[in-house]
């Protein structure tokens, strides 16, 4: 059984880079699926933020691309997250999440609050 789970800083300064972390137990990141990153600001809905493919390769929502990286340390089996220049609308719980390509299924971490505040 595939277990996610994020973990980072809950608070980031406006202007500055949100960096968090994925651990995956359970399977390898270089199978055959797709790791997601999600994000749920208070009171909204679910937002996509991007994936990286067993393969390596990543695609980013159009919105976010220009702020959004997503890499892999297949030696500890994680994935990462950074989005630059923040503000406080990226403010949302982020999820990490499998699926095939930008179809998750039920496999999600329990997502890690980040505020961006000053």
């Amino acid at each position: 059984q595939v277990q996610l789970q994020e973990s980072g800083p809950g608070l980031v300064k406006p202007s500055q880079t949100l960096s968090l972390t994925c651990t995956v137990s359970g399977a390898s990141i270089t199978t055959y699926y797709y790791w997601n990153w999600i994000r749920q600001p208070p009171g909204k809905g679910l937002e996509w933020i991007g994936y990286i493919a067993w393969s390596g390769s990543t695609y980013y929502s159009p919105s976010l691309k220009s702020r959004t990286s997503i890499s892999r340390d297949t030696s500890n089996n994680q994935l990462s997250l950074q989005l630059s220049s923040v503000t406080p609308e990226d403010t949302a719980v982020y999820y990490c999440a499998r699926g095939i390509q930008t179809v998750v299924g039920s496999d999600w971490g329990q997502g890690t609050q980040v505020t961006v505040s000053s």
